[in-house]
């Protein structure tokens, strides 16, 4: 079975791809290759489109019938959102309604959406479950939010059934150092810690040290990448079986400070990282960690990367192969 994945040869799409390789589906890598990479795609066939060409999607989707669409294709840097909201709202918004009427035309009615928590906002609630209201504070997540609210009424509209994966900080890489995570400009905790350590860059800026956490510093959920992948077709195979338009948390339901990353990538890499110290950024919340519980009964979903040090051993393996 052929399976469409949209933006496919990004960080969390490739390893999506991969995920579905080893369980016995071809994925369909559909990228306009603006912000991905040529060499990720190394487990399906690539073809080149934007989600906002309709006409191309279709042309894709009738020359490979996929049986459903796992979409990733999307923008997300939180700060370029504020400075370029329209952008972040005509790619991640009416770039899957175009996505979605595609798939109305070819008759497929089964989606994958790779969300985000920042449709939360900043909840004072810890762990955070998927019945507290969504109230996302920048363009980011509020484009990620419309999508899923545009699914929700294609379900009722139009049997289109769905699950919306609301995951916290992806982080790490494939254990056979084939794949992992390349952004340009990297902005993501571990891979910047993972260059100060190796001297790529001058120092890794810490934002803030003052919030209420044990040792003031931020403190988040990192889900190893392999965990969503597989998370990602356990959702496919969820709507296989009739399952109806959902969505759920991923995370490991574990917070690591960001003085905790700093300290693991020095015992990972046997160097520490050169720090500096900087005010908060606006609206940063001081913590955030997943209640994966309901993806747990409805995907059987659970983490198996849970070592910090092992999921920064993998990014580390990926960095050094890929520097």
């Amino acid at each position: 079975m052929n399976i469409l994945v949209t933006g496919g040869a990004g960080y969390v799409g490739s390893h999506a791809a991969s995920a579905l390789r080893d369980a016995g589906l071809t994925p369909v890598t559909y990228d306009n290759l603006s912000r991905g990479h040529r060499e990720l795609v190394r487990f399906g066939p690539l073809e080149e489109g934007d989600i906002l060409d309709e006409t191309r999607a279709v042309e894709v989707m009738n020359k490979y019938r996929p049986v459903a669409v796992m979409h990733f294709a999307a923008f997300a840097y939180v700060g370029e959102s504020i400075e370029a909201p329209l952008d972040y709202y005509r790619n991640n918004f009416a770039g899957a309604l175009s996505l979605l009427r595609a798939m109305q035309r070819c008759g497929i009615d089964r989606f994958v959406f790779s969300s985000t928590c920042a449709t939360y906002g900043t909840p004072e609630t810890q762990p955070m479950p998927e019945t507290l209201p969504l109230a996302p504070i920048n363009p980011y997540g509020r484009s990620k939010l419309m999508v899923e609210q545009a699914l929700r009424d294609a379900s009722a509209a139009h049997g289109l059934r769905s699950v919306s994966l609301r995951y916290f900080n992806a982080c790490g890489a494939h254990p056979s150092g084939e794949i992992g995570e390349r952004h340009d400009p990297e902005t993501h905790l571990i891979p910047r810690a993972l260059m100060a350590a190796n001297g790529e860059i001058e120092a890794l800026d810490v934002f803030g040290t003052d919030y209420p956490t044990p040792d003031g510093t931020a403190v988040r959920d990192y889900i190893h990448v392999c965990d969503l992948a597989d998370a990602h077709v356990a959702a496919l195979r969820y709507l296989e079986n009739g399952g109806e338009t959902t969505a759920l948390n991923l995370g490991t339901g574990r917070g690591y400070s960001v003085r905790e990353v700093i300290d693991a990538t020095a015992r990972v890499t046997g160097k520490m990282p050169a720090c500096r110290y900087v005010g908060r950024r606006a609206g940063d919340p001081p913590m955030l960690v997943a209640d994966a519980r309901a993806a747990g009964r409805a995907l059987g979903f659970a983490a198996k990367w849970t070592d910090l040090d092992a999921i920064i051993a993998s990014a580390w393996v990926w960095y050094k192969k890929s520097a």
